[in-house]
């Protein structure tokens, strides 16, 4: 049995990861430096701290990483703010889950950005807590987020169930003994092997409901 829900965000709530990949695209050309395919897969599930340095070194762009980190969430932003990309379904799902168990949200998104994505989606009071992987040590698939999200909800990570997208979110939701509910990406799907690490696996948000969260 499940006593809470712990969200991933990207992708499962906003259908974000081409906002991100585009802002990441646009800011790396304009900077002269290297993206393709293999970054951006590479930089799926990293923290803050970990994707601007990636591309500090690795996409070769000259700024610090924490000049990269700040120009690109300012972006993302302004994205969000001139259009909020939710998943079809989110609003609902978060509120069915919120009558019946207290939530969380475990993201590898910028803390200004989850703030932004629920308050304008008007979900943030649902939420008992929200980490961002920039306040942990390492970035999904470490188990690191989703730990302190259970950690604050005052409930054992073996208790709690996730909701998560990508192969990075579904090992990490793993690896911290956490009950996972997956609902793969379209766009960028988890490789087969974290997707079989999934307890269950649905195909819209329209099927998480608080029976099938409890039945694990």
């Amino acid at each position: 049995m499940s006593d809470a829900v712990v969200f991933d965000l990207d992708g499962v709530l906003i259908d974000s990861e081409e906002v991100w990949d585009s802002v990441r695209e646009a800011y790396v050309r304009d900077r002269g430096g290297r993206y393709d395919e293999g970054i951006q897969r590479a930089m799926m599930g990293m923290s803050s701290p970990e994707w601007s340095r990636y591309l500090h070194e690795t996409a070769g762009i000259a700024e610090s990483p924490e000049t990269i980190n700040a120009e690109v969430v300012q972006r993302m932003l302004a994205a969000y703010r001139e259009h909020l990309p939710l998943v079809d379904g989110a609003v609902e799902a978060v509120r069915r889950l919120a009558a019946r168990f207290p939530l969380a949200v475990a993201s590898s998104s910028n803390r200004p950005l989850i703030d932004v994505v629920l308050e304008v989606a008007d979900l943030k009071e649902l939420f008992r807590t929200t980490v961002s992987s920039e306040e942990v040590a390492r970035g999904k698939p470490a188990p690191d987020v989703y730990l302190e999200a259970a950690r604050r909800l005052g409930i054992a990570p073996e208790r709690c169930a996730a909701v998560e997208d990508s192969h990075n979110g579904i090992r990490s939701a793993k690896s911290a003994l956490m009950r996972v509910v997956a609902i793969p990406n379209a766009s960028y799907p988890p490789d087969a092997e974290a997707l079989a690490q999934a307890d269950v696996v649905i195909r819209s948000l329209d099927e998480l409901t608080p029976e099938l969260v409890a039945s694990g």
